[in-house]
């Protein structure tokens, strides 16, 4: 449980339950916290320098994510995350992201591909740096561009209900060289299919996307 993610806050905004929830959701999806492991309140308080209130807020929050289970006799564990549990969590994927891709090539216009470029160019470089902090949330942002261009705004609600689990997930599959293409290649090529107005295109290439990483994930967690 050491590190920069889980680093103590010195100065304490207005904000700072977001703070506090964003670094325990990190340091999990990060594999600080291994799935299993109890989180103790008073060394959680030291080591982010927060109230205990605080921190139970956000172990609150973060079971409402499914990234913490509160067991009795036992209280806090990070959440075991069962290869059952992901693949419902990919066919739900599957729903909401091809519908989103297929509405967004066909609602596509020169500001959305910019933006949807951009956002690729983010993930891109996020993703060579090699830090799963930013690697993440530049992921997170490349799919919102393309729900909201989708105008498809309560399924990006449902999806960010689920982002913590999604996040986990992505943590195992997003770079690991145990699939036919890397994460990034295939982002490339569902921006392509999209700014190129092609429907039909985005949707195969979130289908394929996703078949791999679904087979990544599964691989991974049976092994574990």
């Amino acid at each position: 449980m050491t590190g920069p993610i889980m680093s103590k806050i010195d100065h304490q905004p207005q904000t700072l339950r977001d703070i506090v929830q964003e670094r325990m959701r990190a340091a999990i999806i990060a594999g600080q916290f291994a799935p299993g492991e109890r989180l103790v309140e008073r060394p959680l308080c030291d080591q982010l320098g927060v109230s205990r209130t605080v921190v139970r807020e956000t172990i609150r929050y973060l079971e409402a994510e499914g990234l913490v289970e509160i067991l009795p006799g036992k209280g806090p564990i990070v959440a075991q995350l069962s290869w059952e549990d992901a693949r419902q969590i990919y066919d739900i994927r599957q729903m909401l992201e091809t519908a989103a891709a297929t509405a967004c090539a066909q609602n596509i216009t020169s500001q959305l591909a910019a933006a949807l470029q951009q956002a690729l160019q983010d993930l891109q470089q996020a993703v060579a740096a090699g830090v799963p902090g930013p690697m993440l949330r530049a992921t997170t942002e490349f799919y919102r561009i393309i729900f909201d261009g989708a105008g498809h705004n309560v399924a990006w609600e449902i999806t960010q209900r689920l982002n913590g689990r999604i996040s986990r997930l992505r943590a195992v599959t997003l770079s690991s060289e145990d699939r036919q293409k890397s994460g990034p290649a295939h982002m490339q090529g569902i921006c392509q299919a999209i700014v190129s107005g092609d429907a039909k295109a985005a949707r195969t290439a979130i289908e394929q996307h996703l078949s791999d990483a679904k087979a990544t994930a599964q691989r991974q967690l049976k092994e574990e």
